[in-house]
């Protein structure tokens, strides 16, 4: 973990060595409430999802029985789960 200092303007500077690992020039920032998510964002998106929806995926089937569990576990009262 590491801390860094908001500047007035809100800027953070992120590490070097990070920013290396990430290979990312922009970063997507996720407000969760409680805390910040930085995500890198790819230079082309496009390129970096090709395939990435390659390969066996679920069945319709699956993809059914999964959508109607869901369904029923949003129908349940709250203090039921």
């Amino acid at each position: 973990m590491v801390t860094m200092k908001v500047t007035e303007s809100g800027q953070v500077s992120i590490p070097a060595e990070v920013r290396r690992r990430w290979g990312a020039k922009r970063v997507m920032i996720v407000d969760e409430g409680e805390r910040l998510i930085l995500q890198p964002v790819p230079d082309d998106p496009i390129e970096a999802a090709r395939g990435s929806l390659a390969g066996p995926g679920p069945t319709s089937e699956e993809m059914r029985a999964r959508l109607r569990a869901e369904e029923t576990e949003a129908e349940e009262p709250r203090s039921h789960r």
